[in-house]
């Protein structure tokens, strides 16, 4: 039962200075960040592509915006059902988590593509370079919804279920960890192993599998997971969560035949 005894001495704050309160959302933001931004460095580095640290500097932060916005904005529409129409200052309490992949993703493609349409550089190249790395950062968010007690499973008597202070008195399945293995750690090991291939892939690839992938992994955990309590299952067991995940498979799988078709090849700064 090591996973119950940890639980319960994790803090969502990770420490403060003065005024200041810093909480491991907030730092795993950040490290998803930093090491997405050094994937994508060092891979176009191995591919050869001639940017700069400036230039995929500059990237990271457009979609750093990106996913800021996007997320957060993608969970007051699908899943706040109505709550922040009334409350609409605290659309901002970002730090009180409320942040939507689906939206993520959809905010780091356009806040990315502006950067890239300023400095000349590849959209689809950089597609595929941002989402090597990306699981990493879903890896450290999924931890950090595991240490904030929120977005838990259903009930368990497994080894490893965990009782959450917010989830009653039953063990529960920590399908936090589930996503962070699946999402994170699987996916980045699958598309960093893909991208050692050196000339790489297609471009589109990488883009292709990194959809695929997790909409099919988003979509099984969804089973062990509860829905969110505002919104609760849409149609029979099927969630929000796997409503929105299944546009992914088929764009993912989309975007991998076509890629293999064309097999057009990873550039650095477009013509």
């Amino acid at each position: 039962m090591f996973l119950n005894e940890l639980y319960h001495a994790l803090d969502p704050v990770a420490f403060t200075l003065g005024p200041l309160t810093v909480r491991w959302y907030g730092i795993a933001y950040l490290l998803g960040f930093i090491c997405a931004g050094v994937v994508m460095y060092r891979t176009q580095r191995r591919w050869k592509l001639g940017l700069s640290a400036d230039d995929v500097f500059s990237v990271v932060i457009g979609v750093v915006f990106g996913i800021i916005i996007g997320a957060r904005l993608f969970y007051v529409i699908f899943y706040g059902a109505g709550y922040y129409l009334e409350h609409p200052l605290e659309i901002i309490a970002t730090w009180d988590g409320g942040m939507s992949f689906h939206g993520g993703l959809v905010g780091a493609i356009v806040g990315g593509s502006i950067v890239c349409r300023m400095y000349r550089i590849s959209i689809p190249t950089v597609c595929d370079l941002g989402v090597i790395g990306a699981p990493l950062g879903l890896f450290f968010g999924r931890c950090a919804n595991f240490v904030n007690g929120e977005l838990w499973g259903k009930e368990t008597d497994l080894p490893w279920g965990v009782m959450f202070e917010t989830g009653g008195a039953v063990y529960r399945h920590p399908s936090q960890l589930y996503e962070a293995v699946l999402e994170g750690l699987v996916i980045f090991a699958v598309l960093y192993a893909m991208s050692r291939r050196v000339p790489p892939r297609p471009q589109g690839t990488f883009m292709g599998m990194f959809l695929t992938l997790y909409g099919v992994a988003r979509i099984l955990v969804e089973f062990v997971r509860v829905p969110d309590a505002q919104l609760g299952y849409l149609l029979g067991p099927i969630t929000m969560g796997q409503l929105l995940s299944l546009p992914l498979v088929v764009i993912g799988v989309a975007l991998l035949v076509a890629a293999h078709r064309l097999g057009r090849p990873q550039v650095g700064y477009r013509e």
